[in-house]
C-alpha cells in the first residue's frame, strides 16, 4: 500500500449511463459496513446503490465485509435487498444472504479466550465483557460494565459473567473503565497477540478473536468461491481492523472518517460515508 494516499472530493454524482460506463477495472468490490456503506443512519445513499448497481451490472461482484455477527447483520443486507455473500463476524462467518445460509464459521477457544483475559487484567485490571456466540442466531451476551452504544442492536444482558462461557464463541468484546480503545488494543496486542489476535473495530469496541482470523482471511475464502483473486479486488473500510483487507486487496480506499492508522495505509483517501465516499470513487472508475 502507498503512504501518500489521494484524495477524493465529494462532489455531485457523474451522470452515468450504459453508454458511458467504461469497462471497470475490478471484479470485486469490497465494503465494510459501518462507517463506510452505512451513513450514520444505518441507511445506504440512493447514490451509492446505484453506483454499486452499475458496477454489478458491468460484471463485478459487491461483497460486504463487516465485523458485525450475522445476527447483528442479515436486517441490513435484507433491507438492501442484498443476496450475495457476506463475510461477518471479523472474517469468522461467510454467510449466504439470498439463501440465509451460514456457509463457514470459525470459534474462538473458551480455554483460551479465559487464558488471555487474566492475562490482559494482570496488566490493565478488570475488563467489563461481552461476547458473541456462534450461529445464526447466537446472541450477543452483555456483561456487567459494558457500555452499549447502539441500544437497537439485538443483545442478552447477564449478569454472571460466567455465561460467556457456556456455548461457542466467535469473538469475546472487552472495555476498559479508564485507557480509551487504541490504548487497551496496544496493551492487550502486547500482552497477548501470540495467543489470539486483538483489533479496535469501532468507538468501544475491542475484540479477541482467534489467532490469523481477520477479515481478509474471511474475504479470501469468500473470493475463491466468486472465482476472482486479490489483484481483482478494491476494498473500503475505516477502522483499523480493515487494515488486513486493505493489504490483501490491489486497492484499499479509506473513507474520509477513517481511523488514522487505516488511512496511514489507504491507496486513496475519498469522501465520508456520510457524503457518499463509495459512489465517488465508482462513478469515476466507471467513467474511466
Amino acid at each position: 500500500m502507498s503512504t501518500g494516499p489521494d484524495s477524493a472530493s465529494s462532489s455531485a454524482p457523474l451522470p452515468l449511463s450504459r453508454s458511458s460506463v467504461a469497462s471497470f477495472p475490478y471484479k470485486l468490490v469490497a465494503t465494510d459496513l459501518d462507517g463506510t456503506l452505512l451513513r450514520d443512519d444505518d441507511t445506504v445513499s440512493v447514490r451509492t446503490r446505484e453506483a454499486l448497481a452499475t458496477v454489478t451490472a458491468a460484471g463485478a461482484a459487491h461483497i460486504i465485509v463487516t465485523g458485525r455477527g450475522v445476527p447483528w447483520t442479515r436486517h441490513i443486507l435484507d433491507d438492501l435487498g442484498y443476496e450475495g455473500l457476506a463475510v461477518c463476524g471479523q472474517g469468522a462467518q461467510l454467510y449466504h444472504a439470498g439463501e440465509h445460509r451460514l456457509l463457514t464459521s470459525v470459534t474462538l477457544d473458551r480455554q483460551l479466550a479465559g487464558l488471555t483475559l487474566a492475562k490482559i487484567e494482570a496488566e490493565t485490571g478488570p475488563l467489563a465483557l461481552a461476547a458473541s456466540r456462534d450461529g445464526l442466531d447466537g446472541e450477543v451476551l452483555i456483561g456487567p460494565g459494558y457500555r452499549v452504544l447502539d441500544g437497537e442492536l439485538p443483545a442478552v444482558f447477564i449478569d454472571d459473567p460466567a455465561e460467556v462461557w457456556a456455548a461457542p464463541l466467535n469473538k469475546v468484546y472487552i472495555q476498559h473503565p479508564e485507557l480509551d480503545d487504541d490504548a487497551l488494543a496496544r496493551v492487550a496486542r502486547e500482552t497477548v497477540g501470540g495467543l489470539v489476535d486483538v483489533v479496535m473495530a469501532g468507538a468501544g469496541v475491542v475484540e479477541i478473536l482467534p489467532l490469523g482470523l481477520n477479515k481478509a482471511t474471511g474475504l479470501s475464502l469468500a473470493a475463491r468461491r466468486l472465482g476472482v483473486t486479490a489483484a481483482d479486488t478494491i476494498a473500503f473500510g475505516d477502522m483499523p481492523n480493515d487494515i488486513p483487507m486493505f493489504a490483501w486487496a490491489r486497492r484499499g480506499v479509506a473513507m474520509a472518517n477513517a481511523h488514522k492508522e487505516l488511512k496511514a495505509v489507504a491507496d486513496e483517501i475519498t469522501a465520508s460515508n456520510g457524503d457518499d465516499g463509495i459512489a465517488v470513487v465508482l462513478e469515476r472508475l466507471l467513467l474511466g
